[in-house]
């Protein structure tokens, strides 16, 4: 379970969460939505333990969590194969499972290549690959379907939402359609 309560969060002495309160429950998938500046990044930001709250109490017992970032965040120096089997074990062992993870996301053909030579699209489906392949019970995914154009979006999400299964999910995004495609319940922030 996730437990935000009371949380209150500044930066540079704007005020971002005030007394903001969630929960979230195993299996549970909820989506965030709201203007740009609301807070949205924070409160995934806060329940992945990134940054701390001013006061107020963030409590994650989910047991794993794994986070699909606004940007890619690929390592640059690996092969985008390697950067998925980072989080399987980093072992030629398991260099399989990570080109198995890659081809669910249609980049078979992309395991050998660098960051540098993929596409802003094929860099996030790299990362959603890397994140998914984690047997996590708990995602937060920060806007991962925007760098995708529209047909290959909605495929994308059918995969991720699949791979998601039972796990508890937080999403952000501004898009209605990708959280009700995600199966999402709806928050909607406001400043």
């Amino acid at each position: 379970m996730l437990k935000l309560e009371g949380v209150c969060l500044r930066f540079e002495g704007q005020t971002v969460l005030d007394h903001f309160r969630l929960s979230l429950h195993p299996g549970e998938r909820l989506a965030l939505m709201g203007p740009s500046g609301v807070g949205k990044t924070s409160i995934l930001r806060l329940a992945a333990g990134l940054i701390r709250p001013d006061s107020g109490l963030v409590e994650n017992h989910f047991s794993t969590t794994s986070f699909v970032f606004q940007e890619p965040r690929l390592l640059p120096w690996l092969r985008a194969w390697e950067n998925v089997n980072l989080l399987l074990g980093d072992s030629e062992a398991t260099k399989a499972q990570a080109m198995d993870m890659l081809c669910h996301f249609d980049l078979c053909e992309a395991g050998e290549k660098y960051p540098r030579e993929l596409s802003g699209g094929m860099q996030q489906r790299v990362a959603l690959a890397r994140a998914l392949a984690v047997k996590a019970d708990f995602y937060l995914m920060d806007e991962p379907f925007k760098a995708m154009d529209e047909e290959l979006r909605f495929t994308v999400i059918e995969k991720s939402s699949r791979l998601v299964g039972d796990a508890a999910l937080l999403l952000v995004t501004h898009e209605r359609e990708e959280a009700e495609a995600m199966g999402c319940h709806i928050l909607t922030l406001n400043k």
